[in-house]
């Protein structure tokens, strides 16, 4: 087993693997940029390391800064998490290439293989795993899009080639779409995984999301461990995860379970997965008419790390996911045949997202947890790295916590989630708890007849307001505390060794740039990271300014000086919380002055555009 493990990541799921290494008896290191250099998970490691500033690009996504940590630790292996660089085969590489550090996860050629989406279906496809009709090469012009459309019928998905989670794939319903749909696919391939290569797909209308997850050793043993039932979504985006899925029959289940063991299994693919599957729903099924052998499944993608939802399959088979990574990835094998997996009770997760969900799910801009008091009892389980007195990170996903329900039945989990969801007492910013409370009373959820088309195209979405009236409570004001925060840094030294010392000091006066006397030695003044943000850009028109409403990164700029815009004419695309966001026009005007510039990051408030 490993000495010490560096957690290439944050927040909880960072945590969630420091608790499985000291369970282990496994040191653990974390990683941390200055936005988070109070965050929890750099509280509870035996050590942490500053990577860089709080843009993800120049800190948690650094190859160089996370294995230069690692060295400076003298860690042996790292362990990934989920997002940054968790599916990033080239990182995998070279964490592999690094003497005397181990990669926690699949090899970076099955990272590669699978990671790209025309790889994986070619490997499914002849490995007998169905796959939905779409292209296993590439494309580039809108041309092929149109002849694929005219083959298989509209709607068509175009997803890029590493996306995941709905990033990176748009929907063309009809042929007049097919260039900007293309080209946004292409952009947001290139924004968020560095690959602008699309691929084509038959866009499935009413599908379920059911995803497998395996475990798979060095030695040539895979094991399924059931599959969960992720189809509560809101724009891809996975909210609510439960399992066993209601929705199947055991025949079904066990397919589902043997294709994801046989796509693995030819992909010559070790460590910790999740094979996803589509699977159409019937219409008009009943809850008590669950899918049978005869329902059409096909596959979706590999997710080549641990997911979000790991818990649920954890809390219903008992197996600690997480330890089965760390010991695979140190050479042991599988202790345990496929007959002996076993699931108890279902289980449910519920993503605690920084959200107010009856504002669109806008994610806060700031706060402080000014209370924090998670549920607990027979039952629940929280997943979290929050302390009560914490500022709100909003430079990253806007997930904060996860709290798991585990019940004998669907319906005891269902009545226990809402007494934990109850108690979950959260003031200073806003939450979805609110939503959750209103989905385990929503009958199509609880009846278990949703697909992933749910929330998007059904839902009453004036429910979700009155549930954030009714159990909202005190969401604070995104405003941070007036006090002024000073940092001063110091060397000393101690026997011999000498020690760079930062601290922090509230309500002092501000400290000049430069060099200060201190205590006869010399302490240099810190310098603000990150670099300047489009809030700082001289803006040269005098008429209204177009405002960035979140912090996020210019992707592209719609319009030039000089042009006319009409109200609801978009601006900007801004990404944000793993989404393009059109930066729209209010009213008519003439362009100014654009203070932007694509790929630059601007936080809330920064002026984008100028209009007279």
């Amino acid at each position: 087993m490993f000495r010490k493990v560096l957690v290439a990541n944050r927040g909880e799921i960072a945590v969630r693997v420091m608790r499985a290494c000291e369970e282990l008896n496994v040191s653990t290191v974390a990683i941390y940029s200055e936005a988070d250099k109070d965050s929890g998970h750099v509280r509870y490691a035996d050590e942490a390391y500053n990577v860089g500033p709080a843009r993800a690009a120049d800190s948690y996504l650094d190859h160089e800064a996370v294995i230069d940590a690692a060295r400076k630790a003298d860690a042996d292996a790292i362990h990934p998490g989920y997002g940054f660089l968790a599916e990033n085969a080239e990182f995998a590489s070279k964490v592999e290439d690094a003497e005397g550090i181990t990669w926690i996860g699949p090899s970076s050629d099955a990272m590669e293989s699978l990671g790209e989406k025309t790889k994986a279906r070619t490997i499914m496809d002849e490995a007998d795993v169905p796959i939905v009709p779409g292209t296993t090469d590439p494309v580039t012009d809108p041309e092929e899009v149109e002849a694929f459309g005219e083959k298989h019928g509209y709607p068509i998905a175009i997803k890029a080639e590493g996306g995941g989670g709905g990033r990176g794939m748009k929907v063309v319903w009809d042929e007049s779409e097919v260039e900007d749909q293309l080209e946004s696919a292409q952009r947001e391939g290139e924004a968020y995984f560095d690959n602008d290569s699309v691929y084509l797909e038959r866009y499935l209308e009413n599908p379920r999301h059911i995803e497998v997850q395996i475990v798979a050793d060095s030695h040539g043993n895979v094991r399924h461990l059931g599959e969960r039932d992720c189809s509560l979504q809101r724009r891809h985006q996975k909210v609510i995860e439960e399992g066993p899925s209601a929705a199947l029959t055991d025949e079904l289940r066990e397919q589902i379970g043997e294709a994801a063991r046989r796509g693995v299994a030819a992909a010559e693919y070790t460590n910790a997965g999740t094979v996803e599957f589509l699977v159409e729903e019937a219409p008009g099924r009943g809850p008590d008419e669950p899918l049978g052998p005869d329902a059409n499944f096909y596959f979706l993608e590999v997710n080549t790390r641990i997911q979000v939802e790991h818990t649920v399959t954890e809390e219903i088979t008992g197996i600690d996911i997480v330890k089965r990574q760390l010991r695979i990835a140190a050479g042991e094998e599988i202790d345990f045949d496929q007959e002996e997996v076993e699931f108890d009770g279902h289980a449910i997760e519920f993503r605690i997202n920084a959200e107010n969900a009856a504002e669109d799910f806008a994610p806060a801009t700031g706060g402080t947890l000014e209370t924090y008091d998670p549920p607990g009892g027979i039952g629940v389980r929280m997943d979290d790295a929050l302390r009560q007195g914490d500022e709100l990170v909003t430079d990253y996903d806007s997930m904060i916590a996860k709290l798991i329900v585990w019940g004998e039945d669907r319906e005891e989990c269902i009545e226990r989630s809402l007494r934990a969801l109850r108690e979950y007492d959260i003031e200073g910013i806003p939450t979805i708890i609110p939503f959750h409370r209103l989905m385990l009373t929503d009958e199509e959820f609880v009846q278990s007849t949703h697909t992933t088309k749910y929330l998007d195209e059904e839902l009453d979405e004036s429910r979700i307001e009155e549930a954030q009236q009714q159990w909202g409570g005190d969401t604070g004001d995104g405003a941070s505390d007036d006090e002024e925060t000073v940092e001063r840094e110091f060397t000393v030294e101690v026997n011999g060794k000498r020690f760079e010392v930062e601290l922090e000091e509230h309500g002092a006066p501000a400290i000049p740039a430069g060099d200060v006397d201190v205590g006869g030695g010399q302490a240099s003044a810190p310098e603000p990271a990150g670099g300047s943000s489009g809030g700082d850009a001289d803006v040269a028109g005098d008429g209204e300014t177009v405002d960035a409403e979140m912090q996020g990164t210019i992707l592209d700029i719609e319009v030039a000086e000089g042009d006319e815009v009409a109200a609801g004419d978009v601006l900007v695309v801004l990404e944000a919380m793993k989404m393009e966001n059109d930066i729209v026009a209010e009213r008519g005007g003439t362009v100014t002055d654009i203070a932007i510039e694509e790929d630059q990051s601007v936080d809330m408030g920064d002026t984008l555009v100028v209009l007279e």
